[in-house]
């Protein structure tokens, strides 16, 4: 139930690895290996996560790569794959949660996507993932230039909902984008998996 006590009347939900498997690693693999790939997502000295949060926050994938060839040139041709080979990082839908999205619009229970996602890889996703288009709406943090956990990006996503923080439900992988936007008013659900999902959307009285 939303804080103010109110049954919840939308879900903003993250995208990747909550509706869309995705895997990095996977991507990397596609241009130099397997073993090569572990290695680079393991290293001490580069940060991935870190490095893919620029483009992510409405920087350029230019940008970045020319970051790797002046800091990191040992790891140019690993983080060049990334972008080249991105496709092969979706995966494919997350088990059982495009069913939960199917039922809530077929409610007619109003949905936003919210997506660390840059805007020049985003187009990637509507073009493989039909179940994208049952939602009203896609907040993509390369588009607006702000990136979870920044607030900006969640109020971003509450402006498109046409609905106040308290009457959505907000649901993300991660703890520290679930905080966030616990804080921000939302009623936010830790996603594991879509049959955890949809309990606890019924459980807050919505239609699944």
């Amino acid at each position: 139930m939303s804080r103010a006590g109110a049954r919840p009347a939308g879900v903003v939900l993250d995208l990747g690895n909550v509706l869309i498997d995705w895997d990095p690693v996977a991507a990397v693999a596609a241009g130099v290996g397997e073993d090569e790939a572990r290695r680079f997502f393991a290293a001490d000295d580069f940060d991935f996560m870190a490095w893919n949060h620029g483009p992510d926050s409405g920087g350029t994938w230019e940008e970045a790569e020319a970051l790797v060839r002046r800091t990191h040139p040992h790891w140019e041709r690993h983080a060049l794959s990334y972008r080249e080979h991105f496709t092969s990082s979706l995966l494919g839908e997350v088990p059982g949660t495009a069913d939960v999205v199917r039922d809530l619009h077929a409610a007619g229970v109003p949905m936003v996507g919210l997506t660390n996602w840059s805007a020049e890889l985003y187009p990637h996703a509507p073009e493989r993932f039909e179940v994208l288009a049952l939602l009203d709406d896609v907040v993509v943090s390369g588009e607006v230039g702000a990136a979870k956990p920044d607030p900006a990006a969640y109020r971003a996503a509450i402006d498109r909902t046409g609905l106040p923080a308290e009457r959505l439900v907000f649901v993300d992988d991660k703890q520290l984008n679930v905080d966030a936007a616990a804080d921000l008013g939302m009623d936010a659900i830790v996603f594991t998996t879509a049959e955890d999902l949809r309990e606890q959307l019924r459980r807050r009285g919505l239609p699944v």
